[in-house]
């Protein structure tokens, strides 16, 4: 499991959800994600992470184009959409079931709180995916998976297939840049074993759809938001059990409300439709996005 990293053309994407409209944080991450590649003479992917399909609209999609294209960004040809890439994920779920690093997870999150409430199995702890799942279902065959049954990562069964390689990642976000180390124990204690997806219908979770997509689209430079940077070490280790090429990670700032929250979908206030439609210009709404006049 030699480390990749991915070499030529400057490759990033900007790669929204389609359960609600995009508001000022988005723009922020659209916009650093394609100047950065127009800097680089490069090119900004567009992908759509469609596959929550209980939350997804197409309306939302049709919005998503449509704002970003009344601010003047492009992007090339076909746009992927996660949700026509199910049998691409589902391999990948096999191939890591065959590698002997996963395992079928009945439990509900109440059953979690439950369990992370009793004494024996220890403190709580977030992770990237909310509370460090205890391990209830670990040790389960992966034959014994059932309908509904989330797949989940085995960490500590995934550490040791990789021999104790190092694995790295190089940093060019301001508040972490830098190159940075995976740590095992910090993984076992923040991380955990995290959902990769469900095998009976071939739905993949954010960290393993993220990391096959970006492989497959030959990015080479990921720009998110800071959020997201807790979870980088968990796709940099999907990316060594996959044999897959690592990127260069940019982590930017969040944009804020003006109490200090992070905006949300459910903000309409700061929706760009919203913006579009009190008769803003595309200009206007970039200095918002930069903090002038939020």
């Amino acid at each position: 499991m030699a480390e990749r990293t991915m070499p030529g053309r400057f490759v990033t994407r900007f790669a929204p959800s389609p359960t609600g409209l995009l508001h000022l944080g988005h723009v922020f991450s659209a916009l650093t994600a394609w100047e950065g590649a127009q800097g680089a003479g490069g090119d900004c992917l567009l992908r759509i992470e469609d596959t929550d399909q209980a939350r997804a609209r197409p309306e939302y999609e049709a919005a998503i184009y449509e704002d970003l294209a009344w601010l003047g960004l492009n992007w090339p040809e076909p746009v992927w959409r996660q949700s026509e890439r199910l049998d691409i994920y589902a391999a990948a779920l096999e191939r890591l079931g065959q590698m002997g690093v996963t395992y079928p997870c009945r439990c509900t999150r109440a059953d979690i709180r439950a369990a992370l409430s009793a004494p024996q199995e220890g403190a709580e702890h977030l992770s990237p995916d909310g509370a460090v799942y205890p391990g209830t279902c670990r040790g389960r065959a992966l034959a014994d998976c059932g309908p509904g049954d989330a797949i989940r990562l085995d960490l500590e069964r995934a550490l040791a297939l990789l021999g104790g390689q190092t694995l790295i990642w190089r940093e060019t976000g301001r508040a972490h840049a830098g190159t940075h180390t995976v740590d095992p124990d910090i993984m076992r204690r923040q991380i955990g074993d995290v959902v990769l997806g469900r095998k009976d219908i071939g739905a993949a979770a954010y960290h393993l759809s993220v990391v096959v997509d970006d492989a497959a689209q030959g990015v080479t430079h990921v720009i998110r938001g800071e959020d997201l940077f807790e979870a980088t070490p968990i796709h940099r280790l999907l990316q060594a059990l996959l044999e897959l090429p690592v990127p260069v990670y940019h982590h930017h700032v969040l944009i804020r409300d003006a109490e200090g929250k992070r905006l949300a979908k459910r903000n309409d206030a700061c929706a760009i439709r919203t913006y579009r439609e009190a008769g803003r210009t595309p200009e206007e709404v970039k200095r918002m996005m930069k903090g002038e006049g939020l």
